[in-house]
């Protein structure tokens, strides 16, 4: 699947210099001052910076947006852009002491950042981030408190300028902001077939059981010219991002979507967090769902296809119910024939969905050396990259390249793939590849609504989250995936996660493929759970979150919710 905005990733770069001094701006670089202090030099005016670049980029010598920054600012930068070899590169500068006065779209992990912070590699940014020295970003982190926690280490200390991309609903002008990853899946359903059985659309699951036992004994994938016996009542990817079996969970009261903080991790309204998977409601699904495993209603394929299998599958007219990011995609020529299945209430007559947070924050994205002599001066030029105009142009390319005009609400165009093709040679996405500038860059939902045009398969798949799907959620409590670790707690992560994920994992598809749960292999099962480390981390996570809430400000941290999705 094509995502329509990825996560920023970091780069696991291996620590070059010891830790040796605690608190934030170590070290003793004649350039620093003492910790929480501005460095006021401001002399120098010509800056080095080494910053990761996309292979298909023309370079940053030449950017006029860039260039155009730097001399408000009133600096000169001499560029050094790599995208092979860049850790290894940046590792050895740093290990011989050869620095440069920033490091740009490196992708420093948190856990890097703080390593070089502390040992003096790095200057604490948080004397700087105020009206009189960058005044764009520190009204951004009033307005979002919890951008300003998923960039602050766990020592009170800022080492990166932030970088993420909202796409909300309150980019397609809705009066609240969820994020497009809120729900990550959508189920659907085949209403020809419902239709050709004079079926109406379930409510329930119970409802659902009987519609599946109705497409397999009546073989409904012939409708399309299948061989008979080619029918699949339903399918999915089990625990897959877009198109795994979770949305059903919902039933039983909760949804344990896949996610980048651990899995079945959830946080629960009164700001504690617990994993789903040593719950009585987590059994009783795994119980319910693999009667239907028995009985032929799901594909037993769900444990082994990828996504491509699956498509393929569905493309051909043979999947009833399924999940996916749109139906259209999915669905291909048989899509206008399937509609959204509605998340359905479980044996109680009750549903919970627990909504997801979204893309995240990069806190690694621009780090200043203790060889740079005048921060200030290097940072109002980075202040001028979270103007939502600079932002635009740096995230696609300049106005008069890949912005052509602005439509009469003032919005920004992009250029089309005919346009670019007959004025560039190259398609709208080429010339963006080329154009684009990685680094510490911003993009609000507000901007789609203000500055310039979100794509229209975004648009619509946003509208559909806020129109349709959201009247079913009635808490949007989630876990915040920029939650800030210290170094003790991401070795407890380090030494349990993979194992304790995989043991979920395992147990989860063997259960509802077997069967097998009785309460002598549930209360052994349980047993391993602590074994493998889920207390632990269950104490890990909860930590990270109450410092992320008491460094935001606030009582409670909603990331899905208009104040600070992500």
């Amino acid at each position: 699947m094509k995502t329509l905005a990825k996560r920023i990733g970091a780069f696991a770069l291996s620590a070059g210099v010891a830790v040796s001094l605690a608190g934030c701006g170590g070290g003793g670089n004649t350039n620093q001052v003492e910790p929480g202090v501005a460095n006021t030099n401001t002399d120098q005016t010509e800056f080095n910076i080494i910053s990761g670049i996309s292979a298909l980029s023309s370079g940053y010598d030449d950017n006029p947006v860039l260039n155009e920054m730097a001399e408000n600012a009133g600096i000169s930068i001499t560029w050094e852009t790599m995208s092979d070899s860049l850790s290894e590169q940046v590792n050895i500068r740093i290990a011989g002491n050869d620095l440069p006065d920033a490091f740009n779209a490196v992708g420093f992990s948190n856990y890097d950042l703080t390593n070089y912070g502390q040992d003096g590699t790095f200057i604490d940014l948080t004397p700087y981030i105020n009206e009189e020295y960058m005044p764009n970003l520190t009204k951004i982190l009033e307005e979002h408190p919890d951008i300003r926690a998923a960039i602050t280490m766990d020592d009170g200390c800022i080492y990166g300028l932030p970088a993420g991309e909202q796409m909300g609903t309150a980019g397609v002008g809705k009066a609240e902001d969820y994020n497009i990853y809120t729900i990550p899946q959508y189920s659907m359903i085949n209403k020809t077939w419902l239709d050709e059985l004079g079926l109406e659309v379930p409510t329930t699951l119970d409802e659902l059981h009987e519609v599946l036992v109705a497409f397999k004994e009546n073989d409904m994938a012939t409708m399309y010219g299948n061989d008979a016996g080619q029918t699949i009542p339903m399918s999915f990817g089990i625990d897959q991002w877009c198109w795994g079996q979770n949305i059903f969970y919902a039933g039983f009261g909760f949804t344990n979507w896949t996610n980048d903080v651990c899995m079945d991790l959830i946080l629960q309204p009164d700001g504690t967090v617990n994993f789903v998977s040593d719950d009585d409601n987590y059994r009783e699904a795994l119980e319910y769902f693999h009667d239907w495993f028995t009985e032929g209603l799901i594909d037993q394929e769900v444990f082994s296809q990828d996504d491509t299998q699956y498509m393929a599958k569905c493309s051909q007219g043979r999947v009833g119910v399924a999940t996916w990011w749109y139906i259209e995609e999915l669905m291909a020529d048989h899509s206008d024939d399937y509609v959204f299945l509605p998340v359905l209430d479980g044996p109680d007559g009750t549903h919970n969905v627990t909504v997801r947070d979204g893309g995240g924050i990069n806190s690694g994205s621009l780090s200043i050396t203790s060889a740079c002599e005048s921060p200030i001066n290097l940072l109002k030029f980075y202040d001028q990259w979270y103007i939502p105009e600079n932002t635009m142009q740096l995230q696609y390319g300049p106005i008069g390249t890949y912005f052509t005009g602005q439509d009469e609400n003032g919005l920004w165009q992009s250029v089309t793939d005919a346009e670019a093709q007959e004025k560039f040679g190259k398609s709208a996405g080429e010339l963006k590849s080329e154009m684009e500038v990685a680094g510490p860059k911003l993009i609000l939902s507000d901007y789609y609504a203000n500055v310039f045009e979100m794509e229209p398969r975004a648009q619509d798949r946003l509208n559909d989250l806020y129109d349709y799907w959201m009247q079913f959620v009635d808490d949007t409590t989630c876990y915040p995936v920029d939650c800030v670790f210290t170094q003790e707690e991401l070795d407890t992560i380090d030494r349990y996660r993979v194992d304790f994920e995989g043991f979920v994992a395992e147990q989860e598809a063997a259960w509802l493929r077997d069967g097998g749960i009785t309460d002598e292999t549930w209360a052994a099962y349980k047993d391993n759970l602590n074994s493998y480390g889920m207390e632990q981390l269950l104490e890990v996570y909860q930590s990270a979150y109450d410092r992320y809430v008491e460094t935001a400000g606030e009582t409670s941290v909603e990331p899905a919710t208009a104040e600070s999705a992500q």
